[in-house]
């Protein structure tokens, strides 16, 4: 079954606005198996609705269309809807009453501008919203399923969650012959040019299988999709994919799906029972941030120091003056020592500290702008080593932190840091 998703309203189309929306309802399209074969941005202009409408209603099975429900006058999409399906508007009782559930809930009263969004086109069934005030709809018409949801985000995805993606897998289970699957692998470390040299001939490797690259500033995504004729053919040879990838770069592979690096290092920490405490100069205190993300970090994070200046680096780490002003504060030097003294005060069982130039300004002919340090002591070891990156700032703030959070992950589990 092929979808169309439709983002609506002039912000997304400015760049106001993120197109969040499109990014999640296509990634939950996939998971049952539709094809999303087109995503549209429209603004609020009724012409251009009704014009996308008939498209997207002439060549999908498919079409979710998310905003321009609101209770004010630029929020048109209901009434291109209306016209559309050459239907009428209704009262909800049901509506209208968990939109006076709500105002109670909120301890404010139900403005009258609110009541009208009880008005529900008379085609189709309502998709109830227990987040915000304006209902979705559910049309089916011609052998076509017409869904229209809030442009709120958390609002569209709980619509998503509770009701639409459970009944659209039961439509699409009842439909499909074969079973498509896919997992994703992710990588840090690893260019995208050097990950696909890594993995060789891919006509062998997959077998008739796919295999997409997904860079991005932090790392690379391996997507892989397979089609057999039934769930378990296809779990497996997925399976065996992933084995043979991990098989050639498995170093650089830190996780399945989306899990975020921080949560595999929270996991891994806690499972050895490691402490960590930190000292960040560049990243200005981001790294704790990513660090205590995690519910329960108080198990594995003690503490985390932001010696941004030179004075902060001598009085809190005890880093040697001397040091400073014989390598600078940017050096493997003053990194080392910086490991090793937010260690030292904080009693852990490892110490990481970060110094850097972020940019746009500090840089020198030998210490560029992105030039990093990364600091990194145990009860045996105490070390440094040198990263570059680019002239963005808040990149390289990013980049340092994923780094950062690799180190860790390697270490933890035997494996180099440079790898």
């Amino acid at each position: 079954m092929n979808a169309h998703i439709i983002s609506i309203g002039d912000e997304l189309l400015i760049g106001q606005t993120v197109n969040s929306n499109a990014s999640f309802i296509g990634k939950a399209l996939t998971e049952i198996q539709i094809n999303v074969q087109k995503i549209s941005v429209v603004g609020d202009d009724k012409k251009s609705l009704l014009n996308e409408f008939k498209e997207a209603f002439a060549n999908s099975e498919i079409i979710i269309a998310t905003g321009g429900l609101g209770p004010t006058h630029d929020d048109i999409t209901r009434e291109a809807v209306v016209e559309f399906f050459n239907t009428h508007l209704i009262k909800s009782d049901e509506v209208l009453e968990d939109i006076y559930n709500r105002f109670a809930r909120l301890g404010r009263e139900v403005a009258k501008i609110n009541e009208t969004q009880a008005m529900v086109p008379a085609i189709g069934r309502v998709i109830r919203n227990y987040h915000g005030t304006a209902p979705g709809y559910w049309i089916s018409e011609k052998g076509k399923i017409f869904i229209v949801m809030p442009g709120v985000p958390f609002e569209m995805k709980a619509m998503m969650n509770e009701f639409v993606i459970d009944k659209l897998k039961e439509i699409v289970d009842s439909t499909l012959t074969t079973v498509k699957k896919q997992s994703t692998l992710q990588t840090t470390g690893i260019a995208e040019s050097t990950l696909f040299e890594r993995l060789g001939n891919l006509d062998e490797l997959l077998n008739g299988a796919k295999l997409a690259f997904l860079p991005s500033q932090f790392g690379v995504k391996l997507r892989i999709t397979v089609e057999e004729k039934d769930e378990e053919d296809a779990n497996s040879k997925l399976s065996e994919i992933e084995q043979k990838i991990r098989g050639l770069a498995g170093r650089f592979i830190f996780g399945r799906g989306d899990e975020e690096l921080y949560e595999v290092v929270a996991k891994l920490l806690v499972s050895r029972g490691l402490t960590l405490s930190i000292a960040e100069s560049c990243t200005g205190g981001y790294i704790a941030n990513l660090l205590t993300n995690v519910s329960g970090s108080s198990k594995y994070f003690e503490r985390g120091i932001i010696s941004y200046s030179n004075a902060a680096k001598v009085e809190l780490l005890k880093v040697d003056e001397d040091l400073i002003a014989q390598h600078g504060a940017v050096s493997l030097e003053v990194a080392r020592q910086m490991a090793d003294g937010v260690r030292a005060i904080s009693v852990t069982d490892i110490g990481i500290a970060v110094t850097g130039i972020m940019g746009p300004l500090g840089g020198t002919s030998e210490k560029p702008v992105g030039t990093v340090y990364i600091g990194f002591c145990d009860q045996k070891v105490c070390t440094a080593f040198k990263l570059q990156f680019g002239d963005d700032r808040i990149m390289n703030k990013q980049r340092t932190a994923q780094a950062v959070l690799d180190t860790i992950r390697k270490y933890i589990l035997g494996i180099p840091f440079e790898a």
